[in-house]
């Protein structure tokens, strides 16, 4: 990597993290109200039963809203660290915690030769976009894990690998992390690493208690959620005597009725597609430079979010996590979907919790936020596949054609 390291910041970007996530814990604890549903309510009763029931020594066996990893019981049972705060309280403050660590990491890389401080403003503006959601679930924590990852990788490929494959048993996606990695010592040092971390916490987490799988039957019966893609089809269908119905089912708002299968299975298609796509592309690819992984990990969270049956509010937080890794490297590029994964953030606060009446009743103003937040997670996974395969796919082998006149990084040899 070229360039020089950050001189100082100042404290600009602490004051503006520190009046951010202030307010987000207003929210979450009810001083401020942000309109919509309360958006607590998994903190404060599902996680908290969830807590209740992991404590007897079991997972959540009888509850198919329980559609996580085994690893995820790690951030459910976080809370009595701080034994003396009750539950949602204890909660909210690691959060807090996960994030001031990835804004601390962003800020330490922005120290490096080729590091810059834009990453961790993206981090600064991105989270509070997404409003008091972000403080509610425990995607923050994950998404702290993939970051630690990626900047962890420039030099140490083997904790690189460790990091995906507990992110994995966290909530699956981090092991995306890895695609990545580049060809050769690298890539073996961080596979290796992960087959046998994941390996050996897989088979810790089915003896530590039973039902440490059970998510996997719940995970695959799930409809499709009203905030995805394929549902923008019924959200249109219902205003032409569509004959089916919104349901709290598996967890989320779910479309039920005719068609809903076929659309659904259609999606799944899209997400093979997509996987399709990375694998092609991991064959091909070449040029390897030092944000490679990030701008492969960001790339292929992308597809797969925009290509999902679900699409929560919470998993654009994974995506400002990784736009912020890309943007803090000075050649990373990126910055063209990293802005689109921004603006999305500010409108999936409006779509939920703000306006979810609405997306749930299918109106206009509902489904018009759908079709822009979709729109745009579309658009950012478009332009960002685009990006990655021009940079590191020789023009010789390449089939698609590259945009614009940026250069290719210089590869780490």
């Amino acid at each position: 990597m070229t360039g020089q390291p950050s001189r100082g910041t100042g404290l600009l970007p602490y004051v503006a993290w520190a009046l951010t996530r202030g307010a987000l814990l207003l929210c979450v604890v009810h001083v401020f109200t942000v309109p919509g549903p309360d958006v607590t309510v998994d903190v404060s009763v599902i996680y908290r039963g969830w807590y209740e029931t992991l404590l007897t020594g079991t997972y959540p066996l009888d509850d198919v809203t329980w559609q996580y990893p085994p690893g995820a019981a790690l951030a459910v049972l976080s809370p009595a660290l701080l034994p003396f705060w009750e539950y949602a309280s204890a909660f909210y403050v690691l959060v807090l915690l996960c994030d001031a660590v990835v804004f601390g990491l962003l800020l330490y890389a922005g120290r490096r030769p080729g590091i810059r401080a834009a990453g961790a403003w993206v981090w600064i503006v991105g989270v509070p976009l997404l409003g008091p959601t972000v403080y509610a679930r425990y995607d923050l924590m994950v998404t702290a894990v993939a970051v630690a990852a990626l900047l962890a990788g420039v030099r140490h490929p083997k904790v690189l690998g460790a990091l995906a494959a507990f992110g994995a048993l966290l909530k699956v996606w981090p092991a995306l992390v890895l695609v990545g990695v580049r060809r050769g010592r690298p890539t073996r040092a961080a596979w290796s690493a992960a087959v046998l971390t994941g390996a050996g916490l897989a088979v810790g987490f089915a003896l530590w208690m039973p039902g440490a799988y059970a998510f996997l039957a719940f995970q695959r019966d799930r409809g499709l959620e009203i905030e995805s893609l394929g549902a923008l089809y019924f959200h249109l269908a219902r205003h032409v005597g569509w004959e089916g119905r919104v349901e709290l089912h598996y967890g989320s708002m779910e479309f039920l009725g005719p068609r809903v299968e076929l659309v659904s299975t259609l999606a799944l298609g899209l997400a093979a597609l997509a996987l399709g796509w990375l694998l092609v592309w991991r064959l091909r690819a070449r040029t390897f430079a030092a944000h490679t992984p990030a701008q492969a990990a960001f790339t292929a969270v992308l597809l797969f979010t925009a290509t999902s049956r679900v699409i929560s509010p919470q998993y654009v937080v994974w995506l400002v996590g990784l736009a912020a890794v890309c943007l803090a490297f000075r050649n990373g590029g990126m910055v063209r979907p990293a802005v689109l994964v921004l603006v999305a953030a500010g409108v999936t606060v409006l779509e939920f919790p703000v306006y979810f009446a609405e997306v749930v009743a299918s109106d206009a103003w509902g489904v018009a936020l759908l079709v822009v937040r979709n729109g745009l997670l579309v658009a950012a996974s478009v332009m960002a596949a685009r990006r990655l395969w021009r940079e590191t796919v020789p023009r010789t082998v390449a089939s698609m054609p590259a945009v614009g006149g940026d250069q290719p990084s210089r590869a780490l040899r």
